[in-house]
């Protein structure tokens, strides 16, 4: 599937959108502001929502380095059309600061959204989490440790960061395994090595934080993923499982990191979201 990909071969999804006239897009909006630097968020709904709707948050990926929030724009305008509001943010990349800033921002977000939900017609209690790569491992590390006193500062208190469902798109799970302190977007990400200090990786890990009371999780894996190991996602259900967390894991066989940009796989992936959504959201 390399190959194709190379060649040009697999049909590709749009990945810059045109938003429909009947969709109302919020763009810009700043949900936080440190160190003189303005982390804004985007909203996209139906026009005439009335009653509020169940929401979903999408943390964009990059290797925690690159990357921004309008680079899942199709899966936006997508689940928009199909009646949910929408929202995708940015958030420090490691050039601007290190870990836990990612993770301190995605939170606010998260917060931020709650605080002003009945603004954009949204339903706070009906929270999902969707990213990939980095983007998967963010909506993890929240969805599981959003109670983690480290990933509470600067923002709005008195307002939880819950979720009821994550959808998760080959994110790492744990940076502490020997490939993942050796690479140099983890230690990017970090900024220091697992041998200064081991306890700053284990809370950076979303497998730390796994517990029974986890949110519901969709975990999707292609088997020749060359940037995370296939068995990364492998180890997240086996946890799941041990904890009793309701999961689903579609594990595609020979499609490699962002197999989501072809257009099949893409629809695949949408129509076991779309299910697990309606089970459990």
């Amino acid at each position: 599937m390399n190959i194709a990909y190379g060649l040009g071969m697999l049909d590709l999804i749009e990945s810059e959108p045109t938003v429909p006239e009947h969709i109302d897009a919020f763009r810009d909006i700043t949900y936080k502001t440190i160190d003189g630097l303005e982390l804004q968020l985007d909203i996209f709904r139906k026009k005439g929502l009335k009653e509020p709707a169940p929401t979903l948050i999408f943390v964009h990926g990059g290797a925690w380095k690159k990357g921004k929030r309008q680079d899942y724009l199709p899966y936006l305008i997508d689940y928009a059309e199909k009646g949910y509001v929408t929202a995708t943010l940015s958030y420090r990349l490691s050039g601007v600061a290190k870990f836990p800033a990612a993770a301190q921002d995605v939170n606010c977000g998260i917060k931020w959204i709650k605080q002003h939900a009945a603004e954009y017609v949204i339903d706070p209690d009906r929270l999902a989490l969707i990213g990939g790569s980095a983007g998967g491992h963010l909506s993890l590390l929240l969805g599981y440790g959003g109670e983690e006193p480290l990933f509470n500062q600067d923002c709005i208190q008195g307002v939880d960061s819950a979720v009821k469902v994550i959808v998760d798109f080959y994110g790492p799970v744990d940076l502490t395994t020997t490939y993942a302190i050796s690479t140099e977007q983890v230690q990017s990400f970090m900024g220091t090595s697992y041998e200064q200090d081991s306890e700053m990786y284990r809370l950076a890990s979303p497998s730390t934080f796994i517990s029974p009371d986890d949110p519901p999780t969709l975990i999707f894996q292609g088997t020749i993923d060359s940037l995370v190991p296939v068995s990364q996602s492998d180890s997240l259900q086996r946890w799941l499982q041990q904890a009793g967390v309701p999961n689903e894991y579609h594990r595609l066989k020979g499609w490699p990191h962002t197999m989501d940009m072809a257009q099949e796989v893409n629809e695949y992936c949408q129509y076991y979201i779309d299910r697990f959504l309606q089970q459990y959201l």
